[in-house]
Parts: structure tokens; sequence; C-alpha cells
């Protein structure tokens, strides 16, 4: 077998076992926030935004997803710019007079290693607004080996309520060259627990007989309709 399909697979099981809980009791609070009005609004800088676009405006996926845009954290921008703009401890305030996060909204805060300041910063943010922060980030990133860059000293899972484990090596690479990693799996993992996470959303609701909001694919003849009213029901907060 191809060795990255082996590692890859083999990190999917271990995910799939180590963190059913933590999918359960987020995706419960989800539930919870929704029916409140409330919205799930992710943040990622660099790669990691890419995994918060992911969900957005997703055939199949929950319509109340907002990913926080900052192009000056995103890639086409300048990559290299992108990552010193993660870690520099003036650059939040740049954008954060233009978040919108409410008390009843979720926020994902998405960052492999859990040790740069602006998530860290967002994070604050998103606590202090009263939101049910998340992050998805890797714990073997860890605070003796790689300590945070935040001035507080915190690290991600220290500020969050919650924490979406991919369980990703340092590095993220699953295969090694003479000592250096190679063959990334934090975005597979990463958009494999989100849409686990938002998936179970959907059960719950339809458990507890609560008819869900979920984008039909636009490529489905008669779908335009539904997705419409989607979109005007949640048009106020979300820009579609």
């Amino acid at each position: 077998m191809n060795a990255y399909f082996k590692e890859i697979e083999s990190l999917m099981k271990k995910v799939i076992q180590e963190e059913q809980q933590s999918v359960e009791k987020i995706a419960a609070e989800i539930m919870k926030r929704l029916s409140r009005g409330g919205i799930v609004q992710l943040f990622g800088s660099g790669h990691s935004h890419l995994i918060a676009e992911e969900p957005f405006f997703r055939a199949g996926g929950l319509v109340p997803v907002r990913p926080i845009i900052v192009e000056t954290l995103m890639l086409h921008n300048g990559a290299s710019q992108a990552s010193t703009n993660e870690k520099d401890p003036e650059f939040t305030q740049t954008f954060a007079g233009q978040l919108d996060i409410r008390s009843e909204d979720v926020v994902i805060i998405i960052s492999t290693s859990g040790r740069n300041v602006v998530p860290i910063d967002v994070a604050y943010i998103a606590k202090e607004s009263g939101a049910y922060v998340v992050s998805l980030q890797s714990l073997y990133y860890n605070a003796s080996e790689q300590p945070s860059k935040h001035h507080s000293g915190n690290r991600l899972e220290d500020v969050t309520e919650a924490v979406l484990n991919t369980h990703v090596t340092v590095g993220d690479g699953l295969l090694l060259s003479e000592g250096t990693p190679y063959a990334p799996a934090s975005g597979v993992i990463g958009n494999m627990l989100l849409h686990a996470t938002f998936s179970r959303v959907i059960g719950m609701m339809i458990e507890s007989g609560i008819e869900p909001p979920i984008f039909k694919s636009a490529n489905l003849d008669g779908s335009s309709a539904h997705n419409e009213q989607m979109i005007a029901t949640y048009s106020k907060r979300i820009k579609f």
C-alpha cells in the first residue's frame, strides 16, 4: 500500500477512537447555540484558513457556518507575510473591530501548533464575547517543547472550552526523510473532524425532531429554492 495511505488510515482510526466524546460534547453545544439563533464561526490563518473555509456554503453541510476572513492572514496575499502576521503581537488589532462574535455563537479556532499569537488572541476575544470556544489543534505540540508565543504564556488549549485533537505529530508529516517530516496530515484530519462534528449536529437535530438547516448541492435540480430560503434565514449574520 502507498505509505501515505497506510499512515493516514492509521491516524484516522486513532482520531475516530480518541475523539468520539469530544465530537459528541461539541456537537451538543453547537445544537444548543444554534437553537438560540447563534452561528458557528471558524478562524484560522495560513493553511488553517483553508480548513475554516471548507464547511462554508457546503453542499450537505450546515448552513449557519461562517469563516472569519482576514485576507492578510491568507496564503494568496503572500504566504510568508501571513505567517509573520500570525505571530505579530500587534496584528490582531488590525481586524478585531470587524469581528461580530456574539454570546450565542460557537467559535472554532484552527491552529495545528496552538502556540501562535493571533489564534490565541481571537480565542480570548471570542471567550470575552460569551461564545463557546473550541480549538482544532494537535496536542502533540505541548507547552514544554513548543511554548506559547502569546504574551499571556497561554497556549490555545488553555483558553478554549473544548478541543478537537487532530493527533498530528510535531512537524505535520506522516513520513520522514533524513529526519525531515513530510506528507502533511493536518488538512485531512482537520476537515474530517469538522465534518464529523457538523454531521453529528445534524444527526442530533434529526433525533430531536428539529429540521436541520442543510445546503443542497447546487448541481441537484430543484435545489435553488431550498438554498435561497436557507440563505435568507441567515443573511443578516453571514455573507453568502
